[in-house]
């Protein structure tokens, strides 16, 4: 299993998809949520807010839950576990370094996708290693458009100096496949526990999909 031979970009989301963190939101999203007296974290939850930055997350929750504190409140009480978690403690996923490392072997110019903020995913770079290997990194705060369409995507390829038809977008979330198909890109759909119940609808939409990076090594 391997991605077209003619590919000259490749662009990856980190949470779910490079690094083994979307866990760690359930967590926080669940302390955070039981201090406030809700108990259960309805299922479709994580997927919500996926492909959000850090303001639209507070928002989304402030109004789905009916929290009192601001969004800025909100995202100050999340901010000091989140950086804790990226500085120190976030691994990548199963073979994702020897799988960077094979792709920039081959000439591949790589970039990052992101929803998370600045202050988190450079932190994480740092300590996963792999801060060296990318040729561009965006935020979803950069595009007008969120996951759910290209815009990020493009602008990932903008800065690479690739074309999106020679470029392939490796996503762990349905938003974010279907955002990368929508504008001409091939598609890697990566496994994550807290997208299982997607699992075989990315399947079908991705071009490909993996349970480890392993099977593209």
């Amino acid at each position: 299993m391997s991605i077209p031979d003619n590919t000259k970009g490749a662009i990856f989301d980190l949470d779910g998809t490079l690094m083994d963190s979307m866990w760690f939101w359930s967590e926080l999203d669940g302390i955070y949520l039981r201090s406030k007296g809700i108990m259960t974290i309805p299922e479709d939850y994580l997927l919500e807010i996926a492909h959000l930055g850090s303001y639209e997350t507070a928002v989304y929750t402030k109004r789905r839950f009916g929290i009192p504190e601001t969004p800025e409140e909100m995202m100050k009480e999340w901010h000091s576990m989140s950086i804790d978690f990226y500085t120190h403690k976030v691994k990548l996923k199963e073979g994702a370094l020897d799988y960077l490392k094979l792709l920039r072997g081959r000439g591949i110019k790589l970039a990052v996708a992101t929803a998370n903020d600045e202050d988190l995913y450079i932190p994480a770079l740092k300590l996963t290693g792999i801060e060296g290997f990318f040729d561009a990194v965006v935020n979803v705060s950069e595009v007008e458009r969120k996951k759910g369409f290209p815009d990020i995507y493009l602008l990932a390829c903008e800065r690479m100096g690739v074309r999106a038809e020679e470029s392939v977008v490796f996503e762990d979330i349905l938003l974010g496949i279907k955002g990368a198909k929508a504008g001409g890109f091939k598609t890697v759909g990566v496994y994550d526990e807290t997208s299982e119940r997607d699992a075989e609808e990315i399947e079908k939409e991705a071009d490909m999909f993996i349970h480890s990076f392993n099977e593209l090594l």
